[in-house]
């Protein structure tokens, strides 16, 4: 009997194996890091076979930690970091280049080649999406050129490309035996390649990057049996679900009807609105994206602000001050002080994403005084996360016409009591925690599991969800006003460091 179904939740930082059971709950859990690897400044690079191998590792240790085997799984479906960007050789099965991880800045000047000849905004039309190196097509671009003869073994299919979803999927189904050269719609809307309306790689869009087709996966829905995996662990168990990892959480955050919101507060912040079946161009600095398709439905769309420092600023007080031993104690240092002692801190280590596309950004820390110390600089750092979702926000309410009733949130920060709490005052609503807080493998699993019926329809999740705490706003209009013209100020600080 099939009791469970299993996600494959790939990030920046780990992967993970998760096995959910039918009401959403946790089973059992298998994780395991990567390097991550930094040739120059502003480069990030992950290894793809390290990034298999361990994907591999985590789920016989999830399947083990629980005692069970492939025969106990309906489904399996996986979620994975977004624009990261891997070239493999479709015949012996090996990286031809580290992946470019969708941190990475390498391709800025190429991002300012493309605008200066159309403005940042050229392909916004059909994409959704500025010129930013954030995205992949510049990123498989630069790869294709510095792979020895990249461009022509790409030309001959013989050089594959895919977003993280398409290796795993690729290598969990034969790799090179057979295996299925997949992505699903929303990694395919993360590449500045596929068309929005057409859910199609566009022929204009792969000539003007120089991007060969026949190295590109085949574009599929988010919720679809796509073949079965072939490794031993998981041997005949059908691969059913994908989706990029930030529309995996709004799917795990049942966010189904439009103007419903969640963000995840990770390596990076991302917050996404539902906006229903019509593709809402952004004004505002956001972008528009694919939230999920489920089989032969009408494709959900969003709207969606990224923010690529949140986390991993509490890691670089961490590892690069050493001001915190481990990321769980900013909380208590943060908590050693009132308020931020008017300290605040911009972490545009690779430029300001949504709402600003700036670039030539790069981190600040203001209002530095000799009264300033170690508890304001941590305090800092935390509410940092929450302005930074409250610009995106605000370009979300313009552009969407809707005003957010609470927002739902999920990822490693939301254990964090002070950073929600401060969230809540400084967006004015409700800021709410789910039961089963990993909510990126569980829309994976959601994805997965619908295709195959082990859930019967998107009432059944919304049925699932539960809120575990909800944070109510209690800070005044003046202090609100007065915190958020002083971290404007600062913003401004930050701009046009990079000549």
């Amino acid at each position: 009997m099939t009791r469970y179904v299993g996600a494959i939740d790939q990030g920046t930082t780990s992967t993970r194996f998760i096995l959910f059971g039918h009401q959403g709950e946790i089973v059992a859990c298998g994780q395991k890091e990567h390097r991550q690897i930094y040739p120059k400044p502003g480069w990030v690079e992950h290894d793809p076979l390290e990034i298999w191998h361990n994907t591999l590792q985590v789920i016989e240790m999830a399947l083990q930690g629980a005692g069970l085997r492939a025969t106990d799984l309906a489904a399996v479906g996986i979620t994975n970091q977004r624009e990261t960007t891997v070239v493999w050789d479709r015949k012996t099965g090996q990286p031809l280049h580290n992946a470019l991880v969708w941190q990475d800045t390498r391709v800025d000047d190429l991002v300012s080649a493309y605008a200066r000849e159309g403005g940042q905004d050229r392909f916004r039309s059909r994409t959704g999406l500025p010129l930013a190196s954030y995205f992949s097509a510049l990123k498989l671009k630069w790869l294709l050129a510095q792979i020895p003869a990249g461009l022509a073994l790409a030309q001959a299919g013989d050089a594959l490309f895919g977003t993280i979803d398409s290796w795993l999927l690729w290598n969990l189904t034969g790799g090179t035996s057979g295996g299925q050269h997949l992505t699903d719609v929303t990694n395919a809307s993360r590449t500045q390649l596929m068309n929005l309306d057409t859910l199609a790689w566009d022929p204009e869009l792969l000539a003007e990057f120089g991007i060969p087709r026949a190295c590109l996966p085949a574009i599929v829905p988010s919720s679809q049996v796509y073949g079965e995996a072939s490794i031993a662990t998981l041997k005949g168990v059908k691969l059913a679900g994908v989706l990029g990892d930030q529309q995996a959480a709004l799917v795990g955050q049942a966010c189904f009807k439009p103007g419903e919101a969640k963000n995840t507060y990770g390596t990076g912040c991302f917050l996404l609105m539902n906006t229903g079946n019509a593709p809402v161009p952004s004004r505002s600095g956001l972008v528009t994206t694919v939230a999920y398709q489920f089989g032969a439905e009408a494709p959900c769309y969003a709207l969606e602000g990224s923010v690529a420092i949140t986390g991993a600023l509490v890691q670089w007080l961490r590892d690069n001050l050493g001001l915190i031993r481990s990321s769980q104690e900013i909380e208590a240092l943060a908590n050693e002080v009132p308020d931020n002692g008017d300290v605040y801190i911009v972490p545009a280590f690779s430029g300001l994403f949504a709402p600003h596309w700036k670039a030539s950004a790069r981190g600040v820390i203001t209002g530095l005084t000799r009264y300033a110390n170690r508890g304001h600089v941590a305090r800092a750092a935390l509410e940092a996360s929450a302005y930074q979702t409250r610009d995106v926000l605000a370009a979300m309410e313009r552009d969407s016409g809707t005003a957010l009733r609470e927002l739902r949130v999920d990822g490693g920060m939301v254990v964090n009591e002070l950073l929600m709490q401060f969230q809540a005052d400084i967006l004015n609503v409700p800021v709410v925690r789910p039961r089963v807080a990993e909510t990126t493998a569980l829309g994976a699993a959601y994805a997965a599991g619908l295709a195959v019926g082990f859930w019967e329809s998107r009432e059944e999740l919304v049925k699932n969800w539960q809120a575990d705490k909800r944070w109510q706003p209690r800070m005044g209009e003046e202090q609100r006003s007065q915190l958020c013209r002083s971290w404007q100020k600062a913003i401004s600080r930050s701009l046009d460091w990079i000549d």
